[in-house]
């Protein structure tokens, strides 16, 4: 059975409806020395903001 593909204006609705998601790792290195990694799942557009407000 061939899957049903779809073309032309209905087609790019539905890859613009799809989420981009993006995981992000920010790395911590805490009182004696070790790193702690933290994962998050977020929007890709939303990425350098999360990155900015948390280095350092």
């Amino acid at each position: 059975m061939a899957k049903k593909q779809a073309f032309g204006e209905e087609a790019q609705a539905l890859k613009q409806s799809q989420r981009k998601m993006a995981k992000v790792v920010i790395s911590t290195i805490n009182d004696r020395g070790k790193y702690a990694y933290r994962e998050t799942m977020m929007d890709q557009d939303d990425v350098k903001d999360f990155i900015q407000k948390n280095k350092g």
